[in-house]
């Protein structure tokens, strides 16, 4: 299933003996594995066996044997690669046969984790659920929710900031939270800015800006390429902001003044939307267009050819773009 109709179940109070999560979104599958293992008992009630720590013979025998010292017999088992079939059958089937026990598998992938979360049905009461990556609604969401279960006092413009800051990474987002949770006072992005560190040297919705502004990128983008993120990512990273822009020109010529909850399905920080606002209302129509077949120009190159160093390449390609359409 989905991960919709699991949250369907979990406010249901629905509980299952067996969970397998997989997916796109390494975050949401860790996230999910450890809150269904604390839903289900303490912190020292759960065993973890990751990766090649996993054993099947010694995940049967603690499922099939209640705990001498707890009434929860939890056991969280982090995978790169499928488990045979009928290992995976019978440690729900121990499940099953003990109560006490309950067995959940975090699985990093998605493609080859499919067959895998055939294995479980509604008849072994087991569940798998399949976690895509959330959209940007979706992750605010998500941080809204941890915020408000740490019981912090928040502006949604500053999750919207922590969120861009940390350029989509949930998983950082999240650690912050924890640290802000701490601070007693209301979070604003002030606040973020004081407390919480981006990735990297290098403001990305900076880069952005000054990209379709025609401004010197040379040197954020050789930094932004130096700290890791890949070619791949930055170029559709790009492509998505230019998307972005044309969707709010479109709703500014048809429409009116831009409404960021009705284009973006979020609230971006004031000084963003402003500027993004401003940027967009000053491109053409027939331009976006020509941005966009560029971009998607260098992608297909990307896949289909063999370039010898795509770091070089990308950086003439996104410095000819900067020129282009200045």
């Amino acid at each position: 299933m989905y991960r919709n109709e699991f949250d369907n179940h979990l406010r249901q109070n629905k509980k299952f003996n067996a969970y397998m999560f997989y997916g796109q979104s390494v975050f949401l599958v860790e996230h999910y594995a450890l809150k269904i293992a604390r839903l289900h008992g303490q912190n020292d009630e759960i065993e973890k066996l990751y990766f090649d720590d996993y054993d099947f013979k010694y995940a049967k025998d603690k499922l099939l044997q209640s705990s001498l010292f707890s009434s929860n017999n939890i056991l969280l088992i982090k995978l790169e690669k499928k488990v045979p079939k009928k290992e995976v059958e019978e440690l729900i089937e121990a499940c099953n046969i003990n109560p006490d026990s309950t067995v959940i598998f975090s699985c990093l992938g998605d493609s080859d984790f499919k067959t895998m979360g055939n294995y479980f049905s509604p008849k072994t009461n087991s569940v798998s659920i399949r976690m895509f990556s959330p959209s940007n609604p979706e992750a605010i969401k998500l941080l809204e929710n941890e915020a408000k279960g740490l019981n912090i006092n928040y502006d949604i413009s500053a999750l919207n900031h922590l969120y861009f800051m940390h350029k989509n990474d949930l998983s950082l987002c999240m650690n912050d939270l924890s640290k802000l949770a701490i601070l007693d006072k209301k979070i604003t992005s002030d606040e973020v800015n004081t407390y919480c560190f981006g990735i990297g040297n290098v403001s990305f919705e900076e880069f952005l800006n000054n990209l379709i502004e025609g401004n010197d990128i040379s040197e954020d983008l050789a930094l932004l390429l130096d700290e890791g993120v890949n070619e791949i990512y930055l170029l559709t990273q790009v492509t998505s902001f230019v998307q972005q822009l044309f969707m709010i020109s479109s709703y500014a010529r048809a429409i009116g003044a831009p409404n960021p909850k009705e284009i973006l399905g979020f609230i971006p920080p004031k000084n963003i939307w402003e500027r993004k606002s401003k940027l967009a209302i000053n491109i053409k129509p027939e331009v976006f267009q020509k941005m966009l077949e560029y971009l998607l120009n260098i992608e297909l190159e990307f896949k289909t050819s063999k370039i010898d160093n795509q770091n070089l390449y990308l950086q003439a390609t996104l410095r000819k773009f900067s020129v282009l359409f200045r």
